[in-house]
């Protein structure tokens, strides 16, 4: 996680722009979110139900971030 975050701010301070990199950007906050409910909430074992609200909550949020930003562009 912590490469990821590296990489992220790296090219938020060199001034990378457009939709390829906020792509990359919104895979590696899914795949982070991923590790946090899985390793830091400890959701693994939980019931589906719980996995499901958290999983979906990501899921949902990225989608909204990635589509306003395409719809700005």
């Amino acid at each position: 996680m912590l490469v990821l975050t590296l990489t992220t701010y790296a090219m938020g301070k060199l001034g990378y722009g457009g939709i390829t990199i906020v792509l990359f950007l919104l895979a590696t906050v899914l795949l982070k979110g991923v590790f946090i409910i899985r390793e830091f909430m400890e959701l693994r074992g939980v019931s589906f139900l719980w996995r499901a609200i958290m999983y979906g909550w990501l899921w949902l949020v990225t989608i909204v971030i990635g589509i306003t930003y395409i719809i700005s562009s």
